[in-house]
């Protein structure tokens, strides 16, 4: 079975490879040859998931090696897969999700004339993802890494004749390199350290290690996780990705791009065990992304940004768990799971209000929508439901786990982080019942758009619905389904490890907590949306500083230009000053001085014959005295 691995990544890089190359004669099927090839690494993950399910704990990961990659004295990489319970949980994941994002697309992109070219993107997309999971060292990981990074930039800018679209791939692709760097430089630390970059090797010698050498790893480590999964301070370009279509958010967003960091930080977890202080940090960034995403969803209008910020949130849930070690991992990675349906389900449910709305994403204009699109209404609603964690649907059973995990870290810590993991809870829920109430319930308020057409809302096509209703159905049963028996965790376990840590309350209390917290951010979004009609304002209301901060994204872009580019600004303007009087006045004054030394030796070379005669005379007359002096000494 080990020899089906590569397959996994061979069937969308066949359908990119062909849909990008192969030109106009793949117009017509272009689209149906892409799903048709993501359907089949699904397909063949499922099918070695099966094999995995009839092994022993011991006997699930396989290997495969295609050949040797480098091999130059000491330096050694392979083009090498490992798949195990970890591997194919992310495997499950892309294929599945991202298959059922193709067949939405179908419908969604129906009248785009690029639409052969979409498609090959995505699976270019879903190609560099699988890499990325299923690499058996950090070098290959990172090819798959920079691939991803380049899929995103492509679908980001795809509809590069709008410029705010071009100038978001750009602003994801520059972001998301500083954060590359990040993994360059832990990649090259642990060639210097361990003299290899498997897995295996590396993981297994940290013990071998000083603690400041791993906590350099893990904090390029988080810097790479912070561009990837938009975390902070890295996060400023997640919002401005919404200018692609809205299966690339629901791709970058559910089951690809934000997920790799959470991904890498699990995968690297007996690196942050054994570093402290980097594992401190990696929980502090999680805990301010938690709270700075679900601030920044509440103020915004665009639905799509709106659901953004929550993404920002959400993933800051999964790497504060990740954060918390042993205790964390799996659920981490639980909630990474349940949120790929739910959130996935949510950005589908919005295009699909857009669709119906003449691609307004602007909630202040909607309303009422809950009447004329009743299988939108019922699967949002379920990722709505699913998100806020309303007992029994899949948010509950992870997001809950988490605020456990986060108590059970224990002393001060764990009140601290068990108490922000509750506030981010009720503030999702109140964001979320916004974006819900201003949506679907009220009066219509539907404006003319730009060409004077006003929206006739309709149910979307069944390519959009029918993704849309499977994905509502793992909102609500995956979490209970992971939950039964421990079954994620006794899954996960071999290889994340577990902790069950030193909660000072009880599962029950946490429990009681949460649903109170619901509760409270419902109650809150009901006073203020749902109670009276809120008419379309002519300009958007000032607000609180606060609220007027969160709408610019809590000024992230105004900070990246005062303390980025205007600090890089100064400080390049400082290093030429430098080179210009410093270096280049070295430099220059070593050459004038010899050319003036070169041209004072010069005129004794003046050619006439008496010059000569004359230097030659002087220096044996000086030769002459020197002798008799020497003598007479």
């Amino acid at each position: 079975m080990e020899n089906l691995i590569a397959l996994l990544i061979a069937a969308p890089l066949l359908g990119a490879a062909v849909l990008l190359c192969g030109g106009r004669r793949f117009d017509r099927v272009g689209h149906l040859l892409g799903t048709a090839l993501a359907a089949t690494s699904f397909v063949i993950g499922a099918a070695l998931f099966a094999n995995m399910l009839t092994k022993s704990v011991d006997d699930r990961a396989l290997h495969q090696k295609l050949f040797n990659w480098i091999d130059v004295g000491g330096f050694q990489a392979d083009i090498a897969f490992q798949l195990d319970q970890l591997s194919i949980t992310f495997v499950l994941l892309i294929s599945g999700v991202g298959t059922l994002i193709h067949v939405y697309s179908i419908g969604y992109m129906e009248h785009d004339e690029r639409r052969r070219r979409f498609f090959g993107y995505l699976n270019l997309f879903l190609a560099a993802m699988l890499l990325l999971v299923l690499a058996d060292n950090y070098l290959l990981l990172y090819f798959g890494w920079e691939g991803v990074g380049l899929a995103s930039y492509l679908l980001i800018g795809f509809w590069q004749h709008k410029p705010s679209a071009a100038t978001a791939a750009k602003k994801a692709f520059l972001v998301n390199r500083v954060g590359d760097i990040g993994l360059s430089i832990a990649i090259m630390l642990m060639f210097t350290t361990f003299g290899t970059f498997a897995f295996g090797p590396v993981l297994g010698s940290v013990g071998e290690t000083s603690e400041g050498m791993l906590t350099a790893i893990g904090l390029m480590l988080l810097l790479a996780a912070c561009g990837k999964s938009a975390q902070v301070p890295l996060q400023s370009w997640l919002g401005d990705a919404m200018e692609g279509p809205t299966p690339v958010s629901a791709l970058i967003h559910a089951a690809t791009m934000v997920t790799a960091g959470v991904y890498l930080i699990v995968r690297s977890g007996a690196i942050f065990n054994a570093a402290p202080d980097a594992q401190l940090v990696v929980v502090i960034v999680g805990a301010v992304t938690l709270m700075f995403g679900a601030i920044v969803g509440c103020a915004k209008d665009d639905i799509k940004k709106a659901l953004a910020g929550s993404t920002m949130s959400q993933i800051g849930y999964m790497i504060l768990a990740a954060g918390l070690g042993p205790i964390g991992y799996v659920f981490a990675i639980m909630h990474l799971v349940t949120h790929g349906f739910f959130k996935a389900g949510l950005f589908l449910g919005a295009g699909s209000v857009m669709h119906g709305m003449n691609d307004e994403v602007d909630m202040r204009k909607y309303g009422g929508l809950r009447k004329y699109m009743p299988v939108t209404f019922v699967t949002f609603g379920l990722g709505y439901l699913a998100i806020i964690g309303f007992p029994g649907l899949s948010g509950f059973f992870s997001k809950d786990m988490i605020i456990e995990a986060a108590f059970a870290k224990g002393g001060t810590e764990g009140w601290i982080l068990g108490s922000i993991t509750l506030l981010g809870a009720a503030i999702t829920a109140f964001y979320m019942t916004r974006v819900m109430l201003m949506t679907f319930f009220g009066e219509k308020r539907w404006q003319p758009d730009a060409e004077g057409h006003l929206p006739h809302p309709h149910e979307s096509p069944k390519s959009m619905t029918i993704p849309m209703i499977i994905l509502a159905f793992g909102s609500v049963f995956a979490g209970g389904f992971f939950s039964i028996g421990d079954r994620f965790l006794n899954w996960l376990e071999p290889v994340t490890g577990w902790d069950h840590g030193h909660a000072p309350i009880s599962a029950t209390t946490v429990t009681a907590a949460t649903v109170v917290a619901l509760l409270l951010g419902v109650s809150i979004a009901w006073v203020m949306y749902g109670r009276k009609a809120r008419p379309v304002p002519v300009v958007a209301p000032r607000g609180s500083v606060l609220t007027r901060a969160a709408r610019r994204d809590l000024l992230q872009d105004d900070f990246n230009h005062v303390v980025l580019v205007r600090g890089g600004e100064h400080l390049t303007r400082s290093l030429v000053y430098v080179d210009h009087t410093l270096v280049d006045g070295v430099v220059n004054g070593t050459a004038a001085s010899v050319g003036g030394l070169s041209g004072r030796l010069r005129k004794l070379q003046n050619g006439y014959a008496r010059s000569y005669a004359v230097s030659m005379f002087g220096g044996t007359a000086v030769l002459i005295a020197a002798t008799l002096l020497m003598r007479a000494v």
